[in-house]
């Protein structure tokens, strides 16, 4: 800083005028902080002593000087003076520097620094450079310099105090997404820089599926271990890991099977995964985000508060139980409390017998005497209002109001009427006139603030007020109509929620004057409202308090009474006159006592805050009605004036002096302005509430008498109701001034503020209740609300009724100190319930203002409110960030505010927002208002530009972790249980497949291409229409192929490969082509050759570098002798593009089958035995995995005679094929099941639909399909794309009333949401909502279920998703809470039976209970194909048999979870249908806190969360749950989700994010089957290749 070592009170007093400005319009915004180090060192330059050297970069810089540095009093400028007048933007609000203590700052250090004895490293967020938009240029460092200087400040190994596993290892759940053996999280982070060398580490490995590694590259390990020795992030230009998401962002791009980063890679069977690119802990070394993810879990290795018994337990299904009270909580210990009396009302014999009659008798008496004096902007007197003229016009507008706004006859207004007063504050006159006009003509104003524009905060709750009051009419002056907003027509704008409205011009020369004989109706004050008052609640419901004309006079008496109020008084008011003490001491007491008024509106406050002491300086004002804000202004404005005298002033009322960190402020400016004559005994705080109007005031003191004593509280006491004198942490003290006696004539209780109105005992803080005449009557039009708030009767300890007298509710906290002098401690609307301990928002507030925030954020506009999430309220503070704080500065200071709350209020803070300036809604008078600011950040529209989650600290209330049961129950008790309760054993089979009659049909298919030649025989000449279709765009058939094309196809490439590869018998081929019938045939011609194919998917031209090495993996794991391909894909392979991938040197022989001479092979291939393998099958499994299975003829030939029973595929039939033919039943559908059951099939190519959507409807139209198999990709692709265009493709004619069956193939849960919006969207097309169905299938069975043409509809049972976590099946009815609909997964097919069994015992369970489906069927895959031939894993898999039941029959493990259902449905043969229902896959299945959980669960309440969210993924990385999320939206709506998110999954799941990622749409790496591959997803994040918008690291 520029003053090291000048000793700022040895400067000259110039100087230190000249620094006591900039310090103050530093605090208030007008200067930026760059611009403040600017001047200031300008200013010191000739005073600075030779100063020593700099100090290192880390050093603790001294505190930026705050607000309230007041420099010693300098002296006035007429420079000052110009310059404020010119100055408009003040940050001001009624949040301000009333918050501000000296002592509470101290604390706060204090508390800071102890934290920094135990610094604990926060990682910080991740953010694109573009989110960040209002980071100025000179603070950003470019990316590569950034990254490293982060990494470097965060790789530092915490204290090793912090570091007890016990504590971590105690709450958190052991495992992971994928393995079963979780990954440690303790000993990771703690290796010394030069100790990196990698440590054995589990793989990540699916229980049931072989991990494919073939060679590996030596020198990407010598870099990685070079790279984990050094722990330095590679430099720009080192080559990342193939980015395999880097596919057209905006749109998904191809969709490609791709198994995860390291599999991908590859390398020697004898290596393990953490050899390649992951140090001790699976973290990639060269990866930010994982060093983050460090720093995050040894941020969370700090115990949480609550010791482990006080958490919640999950006995029942019953989630959260309130916890054992803790016995240290201090208790109230007092008596009962007695009411306290106020002095009675005295009577004085000349008050008037209304308010009206007051003014009636000034403006006949003393008309000259003046009554109000307006300000111009200037802090000029514009007007005097004498009480003369105050009556003359109020009377002219009464008159005109009741006879003058309708005709003759039939008059708009009648006394009782409600009517809205719309006036600026810079026009009390105009506001006066219309009161009191109001009052005379006896109808009953409503106050309300000058709306500026549709999009006010809070402008339709003013509209609830206005039709609650059924106004129907406004008066506003001429210039304030002209400044309203208007409609193109010129009418005034109808605003949101508001009733229409007539508006009416009270200025003079439109008001008509009375006849002489006409004077307005004064009666006596009796109970009907006199006017109402705009109240917002905490929720930001406006109400209005109506105040009786009784209750108003007789508060003008009581105040009067109380303050002492004398004739021809003059009075400084800087109050909003229309509402509260501005109106009830500056409008009405005012009148009653001829006080002359001197209104200073708040525009002249911000334009010169120092003009209402001037005011009172020159019209030798004896009282000043004023808020704290306004004496800190003053006392930040005050120069040395030596003609400024506040020895006038007998009272200076603090309205807001309830506040208890008002007392600073007051004893500040005392401090400053004693030597201007101000007397300690004229500060008079006072309590006040709209609803019991003025609670208590601090009466004027005695010259020279002492000073009321304080009370110095314990926030700890405090926050759990109770007064104790705060002794042992002075950190964490409040000092609380009183806001004197009860006002007269009133009656007083404090009351607890939760439950019955029990009476508090004398050490209790609870709620102040008055009883008075002077108070409101009710909310009017609301009257529930009013008896809650009203006609409250206070009980006794026993609940008995103290007596018959109602009390008003206040909304005060407080308490009833010595002398009966009252004390309040905050307000019901500031209170945060957190874990039944009470936080006052006002508290929080200071204690965040105390951090020092002057660089980055402005001091009067923050908000704290509170939000429930999971059963509790969590704390959450929104601030303004300056425009030139840079972000390493805000989240130090966010970080800073969460350690200073935790350690002084003992809670924590769920959420730290910063938001950029002049983006929060205000209140008419510069505040934030904070129902629509907590309204926006639930809504996901506050648009922070930093954001810090902090669930981890702040949610003590989860179930506790379940205890898995030891697995030890012998088959016995299991049985016998299953039959005591009754239950049928979990099974359920397809109709008998009818082997008997076929076992030579089963011989003959063995002898495929014999039968085949039959076959294309009989077809050829059976059939004269086509067997195979291609279709491409706008509906051409663009290839065809009959069975004897085929074949005679087929024996050209038979041909081929005997002579080209000389391939042996049984040797693999691998076929590479486009989908389409070359595929096909190729297909036989390997089957005629006697070799065995392998479908491959063909590369994607445009992303060579990330789809390649997938078929280089499949090619090297099967052992391809051969590669039968296109012309096309030959190039490619050979190309310099494929050579930057894969070594393209060491391909097998490639064969190009486009022109290929007619041959035919010398013998068509007969296999010996039907267990002979057919083909191989390879797919990617979602989590990543590659594996093949071998499926033989047998198995072919038993599941196309299963398929064609199910479905009645006939050769009359026409199917249309809408899928990907690589693996699964999509290649079977495609290649194999026509062949055996002569129908024609229609193939349309998934990809094809990109370029034209509706290809694949027009085609089930065209071609009036009756039954057609798809994928989810290809309905979500007609759903979103077509979904608007129904009444497009109804006028081209699509029609879908042909279709009886849509099949949608998938390994999955059935999507029932997708499938529902498909019925939805097109049965406008005619589509029969029982149309949609799904299959199953597996690796070990490719189809397990299939909806077939007969048997009942899927049915559709809802489940309770807590049961399920705890691997249960609990029914439930549809709509229940936390229920989950689930589609029962298509018939079972022919031959096939499936049981249900525990996956640990591996018995079988009870019908509806939950466990792993295992199939048998004479079409089971015959085991997985692995180089090294794991006969553990294939028996296991493959060949398994129950514990106990049955233990003869073989099953194979689909490694999916689900459970049978009998139903009431019937079959085919009469008896009740048995349902399949698949819940998800157990490789999937996320293990938090000892419960399973299935990633779509969450991913589906993640995408509810906000319209902005397109797709998400979860997956789990050293037990932490990481969200990643597509954002469709714009950027700044990236960090809105991060909160929503949080929320949700915390809300329906139980569970903490640890890590949101925000990415562009198209990210998520989606298979041809549409299924997410969450596994390669988290190895992209893990090396930090997805580009993130933002990253999140919830602590």
């Amino acid at each position: 800083m520029a003053d090291r070592g000048v000793d700022l009170s040895a400067l000259p007093k110039e100087v230190r005028d000249q620094l006591a400005e900039l310090d103050l319009e530093l605090s208030e915004g007008d200067i930026t902080q760059k611009g403040y180090e600017k001047k200031r060192t300008k200013l010191l330059a000739p005073y600075i002593i030779q100063a020593p050297a700099p100090p290192p970069q880390n050093d603790v810089r001294p505190p930026a000087p705050s607000s309230s540095s007041h420099a010693a009093p300098p002296s006035s400028s007429s420079r000052y003076r110009e310059r404020r007048s010119r100055r408009t933007h003040r940050s001001g609000g009624t949040r301000d520097d009333r918050y501000r203590s000296d002592i509470h700052t101290e604390a706060v250090q204090a508390a800071l620094a102890k934290h920094k004895q135990e610094k604990m490293a926060l990682p910080m967020p991740t953010k694109r450079r573009s989110t960040y938009v209002q980071s100025p240029i000179n603070t950003r460092t470019p990316p590569d310099e950034s990254s490293a200087r982060r990494q470097s400040s965060v790789a530092a190994p915490p204290p090793s105090h912090l570091q007890s596993p016990e504590t971590w290892a105690n709450r958190s759940a052991q495992g992971s997404s994928t393995s079963s053996s979780a990954s440690s999280t303790l000993s990771h982070g703690e290796a010394k820089p030069g100790q990196g060398q990698p440590q054995p580490q589990p793989q990540y490995k699916p229980q049931y599926q072989p991990l494919y590694q073939p060679h590996h590259q030596p020198r990407a390990a010598a870099v990685t271990d070079m790279l984990a020795q050094s722990r330095i992030a590679p430099s720009e230009n080192s080559a990342p890991p193939p980015d395999v998401t880097a596919v057209a962002p905006p749109s998904r791009g191809p969709r490609v099977d791709l198994p995860s980063n390291a599999v991908v890679r590859g390398m020697s069977r004898g290596q393990s995964r953490s050899s390649m690119m992951e140090t001790a802990d699976g973290v990639p070394v060269n990866s930010r985000v994982s060093t983050k993810i460090q720093q995050l879990l040894n941020t969370l290795k700090r115990p949480k508060r609550p010791p482990l018994s006080e958490f919640f337990t999950d006995d029942s299904e019953e989630i959260v139980e309130v916890p054992e009270p803790d016995p240290n909580t201090p208790k109230p210990e007092g008596r009962q409390i007695i009411p306290v009396k106020g002095e009675p009302l005295g009577v004085v014999s000349n008050w008037p017998p209304a308010l009206q009659a007051a003014l009636a008798r000034w403006g006949a008496t003393q008309g000259k005497s003046p009554a109000l004096t307006a300000l111009d902007i200037t802090g000029k007197p514009l007007y005097t209002l004498t009480y003369g003229k105050l009556w003359s016009r109020s009377v002219k507008l009464a008159y005109t109001l009741l006879n003058k706004l309708g005709t003759k006859n039939e008059q708009i207004l009648k006394p009782g009427d409600r009517v809205a007063l719309v006036y600026p504050n810079s026009d009390p006159g105009m506001f006066w006139v219309a009161f009191y006009g109001c009052l005379l003509a006896e109808v009953i104003p409503v106050p309300i603030e000058v709306p500026l524009s549709r999009k006010d905060a809070g402008i339709s709750q003013v509209g609830f007020l206005l039709g609650s009051c059924g106004v129907g009419l406004a008066l506003t002056s001429e210039i304030c109509l002209k400044g309203l907003p208007k409609t193109p027509t010129g009418e005034i704008m109808q605003y949101k929620g508001w009733p229409r409205l007539k508006w009416v011009i009270t200025d003079s020369k439109y008001l008509t004057k009375p006849s002489k004989d006409w004077q307005p109706h004064i009666p006596t004050a009796n109970t009907d409202p006199a006017y109402i008052e705009y109240k917002a609640s905490k929720e930001g419901t406006v109400v209005g308090v109506a105040v009786s004309k009784v209750a108003m006079l007789t508060h003008c008496q009581a105040l009067t009474q109380a303050c002492n109020y004398c004739e021809g008084e003059t009075l400084v008011n800087v109050l909003d006159f229309k509402k509260e003490m501005g109106l009830w001491h500056g409008v009405l007491t005012a009148v009653m006592n001829r006080i002359h008024t001197i209104s200073v509106p708040y525009a002249v406050m911000k334009a010169c805050p120092l003009s209402w002491v001037q005011r009172v300086h020159i019209h030798k004002a004896r009282v000043a009605l004023v808020k704290c804000r306004d004496l800190h202004w003053a006392m930040m404005a005050h120069r040395d004036q030596r003609d400024t005298s506040l020895a006038s002033l007998r009272m200076l009322i603090v309205a807001d002096g309830a506040n208890p960190w008002s007392v600073s402020s007051c004893d500040a400016f005392l401090n400053v302005f004693q030597s201007h004559g101000l007397k300690p005994e004229v500060i008079c705080p006072c309590a006040t509430s709209p609803e019991a109007m003025t609670v208590a005031i601090r009466r004027p003191g005695v010259p020279g008498a002492p000073l009321p004593a304080r009370a110095i509280l314990s926030m700890g006491g405090l926050s759990h109701g109770v007064i104790r004198v705060n002794t042992e942490d002075k950190n964490s003290a409040l000092t609380v001034q009183d806001v004197g006696h009860v006002m007269p004539g009133a009656l007083m209780c404090i009351v607890r503020p939760d439950g019955p109105p029990q009476l508090c005992k004398t050490d209790e803080i609870g709620e102040i209740i008055i009883n008075s005449r002077a108070g409101g009557t009710m909310y009017y039009g609301l009257p529930g609300l009013t008896k809650n708030t009203f006609e409250v009767i206070p009980v006794n300890a026993n609940g008995v009724p103290i007596g018959e007298i109602p009390f008003v509710r206040s909304g005060l906290l407080g308490f009833v100190g010595p002398g009966s002098l009252i004390f309040v401690v905050g307000k019901i609307e500031g209170l945060l319930m957190v874990s039944g301990r009470r936080h006052n928002a006002d508290d929080l507030v200071a204690t965040a203002l105390a951090v020092e925030p002057v660089k980055t954020v402005y001091r009067g506009r923050i908000a704290v409110f509170s939000v429930t999430v999971f059963y509790d309220e969590r704390v959450v503070i929104v601030a303004e960030q300056r425009p030139d704080a840079s972000e390493e500065d805000s989240f130090q200071w966010m970080s800073r505010v969460l350690q200073a709350i935790d350690s002084i209020h003992q809670v924590g803070l769920y959420c730290l927002a910063l938001v950029p300036a002049n983006t929060l809604p205000k209140t008419p008078l510069g505040g934030i208002h904070i129902s629509d600011t907590k309204q926006f950040f639930l809504d996901g529209s506050l648009h922070p530009c930093n954001i810090l989650m902090c669930p981890h600290t702040c949610v003590t209330n989860l179930p506790k972790p379940r205890q898995k049961q030891p697995v030890g129950v012998g088959p016995a008790s299991v049985m016998v249980g299953n039959l005591v309760a009754g239950k049928r054993i979990a099974q359920a089979a397809g109709r008998d497949l009818g082997m008997i009659e076929d076992q030579d049909l089963v011989r003959k298919l063995c002898m495929w291409p014999t039968v085949m030649v039959r076959a294309t025989a009989w077809l050829a000449y059976v059939l004269i229409g086509v067997l195979f279709l291609r279709l491409v765009r706008q509906g051409v058939t663009v290839g065809t192929a009959t069975c004897v094309q085929l074949h005679k196809r087929a024996e050209k490439i038979a041909a081929a490969l005997m002579e080209k590869g000389s391939i042996n018998t049984g040797e693999n081929v691998v076929l590479l082509y486009p989908p389409g019938i070359d595929l096909i045939a190729a297909f036989y011609g390997c089957l005629y050759a006697g070799c065995v194919p392998v479908n491959v998917r063909p590369p994607h031209p445009q992303n060579l570098a990330a789809t390649l090495p997938t078929v280089r993996m499949i090619i090297d794991v099967s052992k391809a002798a051969c590669i039968l391909t296109t012309q096309n894909l030959m190039r490619t392979l050979r190309s310099k593009e494929a050579a930057a991938s894969v070594n393209i040197k060491t391909w097998p022989t490639i064969i190009d089958t486009d022109d290929l001479p007619r041959r035919r092979p010398p013998q068509i291939y007969k296999p010996p035995t039907a267990e002979m393998i057919a083909y191989l099958d390879f797919s990617v499994s979602t989590t990543g995995m590659l594996t093949g299975v071998k499926i033989s003829h047998a198995a072919v030939s038993a599941l196309c005679r299963s398929i064609k029973l199910q479905c009645e595929l006939y050769s009359s039939r026409q199917i249309a094929i809408c899928l990907d033919p690589y693996c699964g039943l999509g290649f079977v559908l495609w290649c194999l099941a026509s062949v055996y059951s002569g129908h024609q099939s229609i193939l349309i190519p998934p990809f094809e639909l990109e370029s034209c959507l509706s290809l694949w409807l027009s085609t089930l139209s065209q071609y009036r399909i009756r039954d057609t198999f798809c994928s989810y990709s290809v309905m979500e692709l007609c759903t979103k794309g077509l979904g608007t265009q129904t009444e497009l493709l109804k006028a081209r004619g699509v029609n879908l009333s042909c279709v009886r069956s849509c099949v949608v193939i998938a390994e999955e849960r059935p999507r029932l949401a997708l499938s529902h919006s498909f019925s939805k969207l097109f049965k406008d097309l005619g589509l029969s909502s029982r149309a949609v169905s799904t299959a199953f299938g597996s690796r070990v069975n490719l189809a397990v279920c299939l909806q077939g043409t007969t048997g009942p509809d899927p049915c559709t049972v809802y489940v309770d998703m807590k049961s399920l976590r705890h691997d249960r099946v609990r029914l439930v009815e549809r709509g229940a809470p936390q229920s989950l609909p689930l589609m029962e997964s298509g018939k079972i097919l022919p031959g096939v039976r499936v049981i249900i069994v525990n996956p640990e015992t591996r018995g079988p369970l009870g019908d509806s209970h939950l466990g792993e489906i295992w199939v048998n069927s004479p079409h089971n895959a015959s085991g997985y194909y692995t180089i090294y031939g794991e006969e553990s894993l294939q028996a296991d898999h493959f060949n398994t048999k129950l514990s106990f039941g049955d233990p003869q029959t073989l099953w194979a493990r689909t490694g999916y979870l689900g459970f049978v259902k009998r139903t009431e449905l019937l079959d085919a043969s009469g008896d009740r249908h048995d349902a399949l229902f698949v819940v998800g896959s157990l490789d999937e299945t996320l293990e938090l806190r000892g419960l399973r959980y299935h990633p779509t669960d969450i991913e589906t309440s993640v995408s509810r969360a906000h319209r902005s969210i397109a797709e998400s993924a979860v997956f789990t990385w050293t037990n932490l749950l990481v969200v990643v999320s597509e954002l469709c939206g714009s950027e700044q709506d990236a960090l809105d989700l991060v909160p929503l998110i949080t929320n949700v999954v915390l809300e329906e799941h139980h569970l903490i994010v640890g890590v949101v990622v925000i990415v562009d749409p198209g990210v998520i790496p989606i298979n041809s089957r549409g299924e997410k591959q969450r596994m390669h997803l988290r190895d992209s994040f893990l090396a930090d290749q997805l580009d993130p918008i933002y990253v999140a690291y919830n602590m």
